[in-house]
């Protein structure tokens, strides 16, 4: 009985394994739209900073949202979905949505700042890493975390030139090199898989 208990235990613990892998595997796989929000992010600030234009982030955050959209649409035509991968794009949809409407909001009632909107986008990043993180077990994503947190602090507490410094140091790091760690990660686990199965 009790030899029946310790490899059903080691069952359980195995599938939880398999089903974090499984999670992570579908983040390298978007790993493409983290480089993709980054870009945008630096076109966004590149367009309103130096052209001065109010319709810089919108204009740039929904032609984001229609090319992540379409692009997800075809390349999940063939993917399997788990119960991991569900609810961790769950999660950054609500964020996204959420994100949007709020900074949209506050931009359009003209209540919108540098500081606010950089604290709001460096929670909301912060907290959506964070919470990826501790489901996937994945230490790097939650130093992207802390560090979407510390641009939210930054926001908070310093000039308006700190807070452009850390928003484009964490977009570097936290959008573009994750996404491009997170893609090649999926490459490399890909490789392994068919090698184990060949």
């Amino acid at each position: 009985m009790e030899h029946l208990e310790g490899q059903e235990l080691k069952d359980r613990v195995d599938l939880i394994e398999i089903m974090i892998a499984e999670g992570r595997s579908t983040t390298g796989r978007w790993g493409w739209s983290f480089v993709l929000w980054g870009i945008a992010y630096f076109v966004a600030f590149a367009w309103s900073y130096f052209g001065r234009s109010n319709a810089a982030w919108p204009v740039t955050m929904i032609v984001a949202g229609v090319l992540t959209g379409v692009l997800a649409a075809r390349r999940r035509r063939n993917r399997p979905h788990t119960a991991i991968g569900r609810a961790i794009g769950s999660i950054w949809m609500a964020m996204g949505i959420s994100l949007f409407l709020v900074i949209f909001s506050l931009a359009y009632s003209g209540r919108l700042d540098n500081h606010s909107s950089l604290a709001i986008v460096g929670m909301a990043l912060g907290m959506v890493n964070l919470a990826s993180s501790i489901i996937l077990k994945w230490k790097m994503q939650f130093a992207c975390a802390l560090v979407w947190l510390g641009v939210a602090e930054v926001a908070c507490f310093g000039s308006v030139d700190e807070c452009l410094i850390a928003f484009l140091a964490g977009t570097f790091f936290c959008q573009i090199v994750f996404g491009i760690y997170a893609m090649v990660s999926e490459a490399r686990g890909n490789g392994q898989r068919r090698a184990i199965h060949a």
